[in-house]
């Protein structure tokens, strides 16, 4: 393949420009920042755990949170709230799924309803979409190493 500059007519170019131009390369693609490092001391700090999903409904006037029941094996299930319910319209489908959860934040209310944990899920900027599922039978409550 011969490749050749990219060259102006004479007569659509002015003066002061020359005649042969060069194809700019094109920007470098903008990079996202690094977070922070979190030591590992920090990350032992964090418990996840497998939870299984006994109920999930919306949460009224509101965009996106859905309020989930979760069995951790403990002695009452939990009430964990998630921004998700743009990716299920029907929330009912979530029931019965064991995900991976975060369990020992310390309880936060969202929009009057106390959360008391974090549901792990992924998301692209083109859509897609995936909770963090175990890919085999696991017991709720079961610890992530």
């Amino acid at each position: 393949m011969d490749l050749k500059p990219i060259t102006t007519s004479a007569a659509t170019t002015p003066p002061s420009v020359p005649s042969t131009s060069v194809v700019p390369a094109a920007a470098p693609a903008t990079v996202a920042p690094k977070p922070a490092f979190a030591t590992f001391d920090d990350f032992k700090k964090i418990e996840i755990r497998a939870g299984k999903i006994l109920s999930a409904e919306k949460i009224p006037d509101t965009d996106k949170l859905l309020k989930l029941s979760v069995d951790f094996a403990e002695a009452a299930p939990r009430q964990i709230v998630s921004g998700i319910s743009m990716y299920f319209p029907d929330p009912a489908v979530l029931v019965g799924k064991v995900c991976m959860f975060v369990t020992n934040l310390e309880p936060r209310m969202i929009r009057g309803f106390q959360s008391n944990g974090m549901l792990f899920a992924v998301s692209t900027a083109d859509g897609k979409f995936s909770l963090l599922e175990p890919n085999a039978d696991i017991p709720p409550g079961t610890i992530a190493k």
